[in-house]
């Protein structure tokens, strides 16, 4: 895997992020060189959804107050359903969400994760993935949707589900890589 030496990484999550969804991404991230935060709207530890029940929990790093978008050069977000439903109702993590956005550094989101992008605002006219149940949601929004296992549109990146976490991961190192800020702060 390529280097993505020193790259300062946020993956954004609380409470029912699909198990995968960050676990995969941080472990894959940090042996490419990143220096992985695991940031949440609250301290201490959140647990994960695996499959039909609760799963391991990760240790919070940093709060969504204690952050800055300036702090980091990729943002990722994970999916499962209860994880990006709870924060796209914290109006500090949606904030936080389109202030990255805004930057044009790396932003990726997987399965449900595309729910924040819907809720900050940031997907119109975007070509985009995601879960296939969120699909309506993502095209309302003005999302541009593809049944792809990585869509890159600039430097936003999506991903469809677990089965794309390699494509996902890659696509993040390669963007971060070529420090690709193409997109054009709003």
């Amino acid at each position: 895997m390529p280097s993505i030496q020193n790259a300062r990484i946020a993956i954004l999550a609380t409470d029912g992020f699909e198990k995968s969804e960050l676990f995969e991404p941080r472990r894959q991230l940090s042996e490419a060189g990143a220096r992985v935060t695991v940031v949440s709207i609250k301290d201490g530890e959140i647990r994960s959804w695996d499959e039909k029940d609760w799963g391991e929990s990760v240790k919070v790093d940093a709060r969504i107050d204690q952050v800055n978008p300036s702090d980091f050069d990729a943002l990722v977000l994970p999916g499962g359903q209860i994880n990006p439903d709870v924060l796209r109702t914290d109006a500090n993590a949606v904030d936080f969400v389109r202030a990255f956005y805004n930057t044009g550094k790396t932003l990726a989101a997987i399965c449900h994760g595309p729910w924040m992008l819907i809720e900050a605002g940031v997907i119109k006219g975007r070509d985009v993935t995601s879960y296939h149940s969120i699909r309506t949601d993502v095209i309302n929004a003005g999302g541009n949707w593809h049944d792809k296992p990585v869509v890159c549109d600039e430097a936003l990146i999506t991903s469809r589900n677990p089965g794309d976490l390699d494509a996902f991961c890659a696509k993040i190192v390669e963007e971060v890589q070529e420090g690709r800020h193409e997109r054009v702060a709003a």
